[in-house]
């Protein structure tokens, strides 16, 4: 091998290294909703093809696929805060039944979790395995409201 072409190697692995450090810190990390409105059909309530009970403050909406192995750890995560805090209901839907509902929301990756307010307003997203404290920081407005 040339001198130039294990630089060129070594180039792509650290960009690539790089690349996997940005991904892996980013993902878990909880964003705040996009000023841009979703229409009400597209809403978590009305893609879940449910009406909020009146305990109900927060939907989380998970977006997952069936060979998604985050998509089961998220899931478990998100249903045992569901079953704990009071105001949260937690609905997991497959992307390869529903691939919709991933257009509707512009769902790119699984899994992804979007939490709507009782009103349909989509208050946050989360890529990847949610961090729970950063999430329930993120919900407590909305929650307290319940409280």
């Amino acid at each position: 091998m040339s001198v130039v072409g294990a630089v060129v190697v070594v180039a792509v692995l650290a960009i690539a290294t790089v690349i996997g450090l940005v991904m892996r810190a980013r993902s878990g990390r909880v964003r705040a909703a996009e000023a841009a409105a979703i229409p009400d059909e597209a809403s978590g309530w009305a893609l879940a093809d449910l009406a909020p009970d009146p305990d109900d403050r927060v939907l989380l909406l998970q977006l997952s696929s069936p060979v998604c192995a985050p998509c089961r750890q998220t899931a478990a995560a998100l249903t045992e805060l569901a079953e704990r805090e009071t105001g949260l209901r937690h609905v997991e839907i497959d992307v390869a039944d529903d691939p919709d509902a991933a257009r509707a929301l512009h769902v790119m990756r699984t899994p992804t979790t979007i939490a709507f307010a009782r009103d349909g307003r989509e208050l946050l997203r989360v890529s990847g395995v949610p961090r729970r404290r950063e999430l329930l920081d993120a919900l407590d407005t909305e929650l307290a409201a319940r409280r």
